[in-house]
């Protein structure tokens, strides 16, 4: 069965109204990046870090999975889909999807600040301070922020790497190491792009431009990927 590798950014979840952090003033809900997802603020400030990401939380559990998310459902029928996602909701596991690969994280989980390999999932529950791991260490959003290794880094190079199709749906490709992805791909994939902005990361790699909104131009790339393969 070919494969299709989707990767996923903030854009593709924006439709499901959830709020994206490249806003023109530099602000994420009115933070500057700096005092709410990097390990500095975290050591400054962990309360409202972790009142940051509750807040993230709340929205993420409130929103639904759009016609974007699942028409990649559907691609299921006649690929082998791996998503690869930016985005650290579940929206693409609520839709249906059964292999999703979250390189920055997952708002929905916590982990040890000591033992990064105690994640834990939260539920309808937030973190608040005092509230511990297993070990006896403050838990806190299991966030990839900006400054940390990306453990899933290497599996994602790994699922681009044997990808027929190369789908893109809804990144700028300005946040590294994830933006270099693209250039993963083997030389033979067909290479495809749904964004209404043309990211300038596609510039001169062989893509397949689709200038539209995920919601209506993934199911369009469903469709006619479906047609091709059946």
């Amino acid at each position: 069965m070919p494969r299709v590798v989707v990767l996923t950014g903030a854009g593709i979840s924006a439709e499901s109204g959830l709020q994206t952090f490249r806003g023109a003033d530099g602000l994420w809900e009115g933070h500057r990046i700096e005092e709410v997802a990097t390990p500095e603020a975290w050591a400054a400030n962990p309360g409202l870090v972790l009142e940051f990401y509750n807040q993230r939380r709340r929205a993420v559990r409130a929103a639904e999975p759009n016609a974007a998310h699942k028409a990649l459902v559907d691609l299921e029928r006649g690929y082998d889909v791996r998503i690869v996602t930016q985005n650290v909701d579940d929206l693409h596991e609520r839709a249906g999807s059964s292999q999703v690969l979250h390189l920055h994280g997952e708002v929905l989980k916590a982990r040890s600040t000591r033992d990064p390999r105690l994640v834990q999932h939260l539920g309808e529950q937030d973190i608040e301070l005092g509230d511990l791991c297993d070990i006896g260490s403050q838990l806190r959003p299991h966030i990839v922020w900006f400054g940390e290794m990306v453990p899933a880094m290497d599996e994602a190079v790994e699922l681009v790497a044997e990808a027929d199709v190369l789908l893109v749906v809804g990144t700028s490709l300005q946040v590294y190491p994830a933006a270099g992805l693209v250039f993963e791909a083997p030389k033979r994939a067909r290479r495809i792009v749904v964004n209404p902005e043309v990211p300038d990361g596609v510039g001169g790699a062989g893509f397949e431009v689709v200038a539209k909104p995920a919601t209506v131009g993934v199911p369009e790339v469903v469709a006619g990927l479906l047609a091709e393969g059946s």
